[in-house]
């Protein structure tokens, strides 16, 4: 969010907060894109929020009622603030959600071999639960139309556009024809979405789970850590991580993405998915 919707959506939460009988003095920021996360003291909550849309507030909605449910099979995934109705609050122009605040623990970084236990322990617990979702193909397909519109990534250039195209077209194919099994997936299972607690590792971040083949999660995850999942398909995540990164660097040319450092990043991934083509090519075989 910019500056000045900043300090509106903090105004929002807190008075939020406050109506709902809990403290809230202070707001410091622990995460700012194109959505907002906020930790309120003196009552230690995690807000997060953004402003009014259809789709947000339906996005928030989706997100409550999927961590509910995880949370009662046992997944490591962060909880709802028990102290108020988990529901979606609404307030002078932005969506807000209340969560437990779980203070970090070191290290920060997570061994791989830890970091597949926690991914394999959420998919089983996704297993459990009977919860409607996209599939992965329809979050290329928003990639797709992204892409489709030059009004929305105007600094795109043509050949780049052009590589990202054919990129996704040709392996939301592939990987869609692959045939093996599916399942309720996180959606963005990376780093940034995993917190080392007291608790335990926990997930955060829901908004994002789709069904498709845990490859597309672990395409998400360091290279490493698929070392550690049992019985992945590496060739199929070969082709999701060629996917997952061709999606995401779509992603920053959106001229609505604030993500710091985006468009750094994304001329950055540019090349490493020329590079991973050039290896493998999208279906498999080199291009050369």
């Amino acid at each position: 969010m910019q500056t000045a919707e900043v300090s509106r959506a903090v105004a929002a939460v807190m008075s939020t907060v406050s109506a709902l009988g809990l403290p809230a003095e202070d707001a410091i920021v622990l995460h700012n894109s194109n959505k907002l996360s906020l930790r309120l003291l003196p009552c230690d909550v995690m807000a997060r929020v953004a402003p009014v849309a259809s789709v947000t507030h339906q996005v928030a909605r989706f997100e409550i009622e999927l961590a509910q449910r995880l949370a009662e099979s046992g997944s490591p995934v962060a909880a709802l603030d028990p102290r108020v109705a988990p529901r979606v609050y609404e307030r002078d122009g932005f969506v807000v959600t209340l969560w437990t605040y779980y203070a970090p623990t070191t290290p920060p970084e997570v061994p791989p071999a830890d970091y597949a236990d926690v991914l394999q322990r959420l998919h089983a617990g996704m297993r459990k639960v009977d919860f409607p979702a996209p599939h992965f193909t329809e979050r290329v397909e928003q990639a797709q139309h992204l892409l489709a519109s030059r009004n929305r990534t105007p600094e795109l250039a043509y050949a780049d556009r052009e590589l990202l195209g054919d990129t996704l077209r040709s392996l939301r194919r592939v990987i869609g024809e692959h045939g093996g099994a599916e399942q309720l997936l996180h959606g963005e299972p990376h780093p940034g979405n995993v917190l080392s607690t007291n608790n335990g590792l926990l997930f955060v971040d829901l908004e994002t789970c789709c069904r498709g083949p845990v490859e597309f999660d672990l395409a998400h995850a360091p290279d490493d850590v698929s070392e550690h999942y049992p019985n992945a398909d590496h060739d199929l995540l070969r082709q999701c991580r060629i996917l997952v990164l061709a999606m995401i660097t779509t992603w920053r040319w959106d001229r609505a993405d604030q993500l710091p450092d985006g468009r750094r990043l994304a001329a950055q991934w540019l090349g490493r998915i020329r590079a991973a083509l050039d290896r493998g090519g999208p279906d498999g075989h080199g291009h050369g």
